[in-house]
């Protein structure tokens, strides 16, 4: 069954995911749906953002006259991007803040600490993420893929639920990717403990790529005064893309996506008047809603699978906060 689920996503990616995917999705786009849409007095925030697609999406919010937060690990390229994004956009409203998303403690605080500050917040772009081809444990036994691109999404998403309710019009657009069609949730094991690590290049984040889809879903049926989206940027050639798939980027640097054409619907979802007529919920592709599930690949969970993962989750926040009391 896994060597089908492959061989399917790997025919699909290069119809699909490539540069010249891209291109042939983007006939359809209406140029109007991006045109002289203004962001002025609505607050964003997009983690992983000094560099590639989360970069792109930060400078593109600012160019639309939003206040933009920038969450950055590191704090050199954080304050680089800073600038350039600054001068770019001619837009002094972006901030910096540097956090560390594998580790949860940090991330809880930071949520709460901005929150507290009464700001505001309009939108949450959930970009960061990253592939360590090594199982690695914390002091609370949250593995660092799992904490990074599942654990931090939840603490972030559910910390600034209150805040993003109070907005008239709230989002939350979880970059994911479709190496998650491959994958089926598996809510008994979702820190991938069970599985051999890295079985294939991708396997542990492809599980993760699925959680944020489901999670995604999760929230849009309970929070209804927020649309969640979550989307796939296709095959694009990132920093990210080169340091945790080589072999990958070698074999398709030349048909790769630019950052840029990888964003592109990162940025619909945030700013597009257009993205809100789509139901909550939906996973995106060159800003189409697209299928969740590969045709005969046997990925569909239960809805008691998803509400036992989601109530793994809040355990999880639930014991992220014990830790800090």
């Amino acid at each position: 069954m896994n060597l089908i689920r492959q061989s399917f996503f790997v025919a699909k990616g290069l119809q699909e995911f490539t540069k010249s995917g891209f291109e042939k999705a983007a006939k359809g786009f209406v140029a109007a749906d991006l045109e002289n849409v203004k962001a002025h007095g609505r607050n964003y925030m997009v983690t992983g953002s000094n560099t590639g697609i989360g970069k792109v999406v930060a400078t593109e919010l600012a160019k639309a006259g939003g206040t933009v937060h920038l969450v950055c690990r590191n704090p050199e390229r954080g304050e680089a991007a800073l600038n350039e994004i600054k001068e770019e956009s001619k837009n002094n409203s972006v901030f910096l803040h540097v956090v560390d998303l594998a580790k949860p403690r940090e991330v809880y605080k930071f949520a709460c600490d901005f929150a507290a500050k009464g700001e505001g917040l309009d939108v949450l772009v959930n970009n960061a993420g990253c592939i360590i081809p090594k199982r690695t444990i914390d002091d609370l036994g949250f593995e660092t893929n799992f904490a990074t691109n599942t654990l931090a999404v939840h603490l972030l998403t559910k910390t600034f639920m209150p805040l993003l309710e109070e907005s008239k019009d709230a989002r939350v657009v979880t970059v994911s990717s479709a190496g998650m069609l491959t994958q089926k949730l598996d809510a008994d094991d979702a820190q991938s403990e069970k599985a051999n690590f890295f079985t294939s290049a991708y396997t542990p984040p492809a599980q993760q790529k699925r959680q944020q889809v489901v999670m995604s879903e999760m929230y849009a049926s309970r929070h209804p005064l927020v649309h969640f989206s979550t989307m796939h940027p296709g095959w694009a050639d990132t920093t990210g893309v080169k340091e945790a798939m080589p072999a990958f980027y070698r074999a398709m640097k030349s048909t790769l996506r630019s950052p840029v054409q990888g964003a592109d619907t990162v940025v619909w979802l945030a700013l597009s008047p257009a993205a809100k007529l789509v139901k909550s919920g939906q996973f995106f592709q060159d800003r189409q809603p697209v299928a969740t599930h590969l045709p005969l690949c046997c990925t569909q969970e239960s809805e008691s699978d998803r509400k036992r993962f989601m109530k793994v989750l809040d355990e999880m926040l639930d014991q992220v906060k014990n830790s800090l009391a």
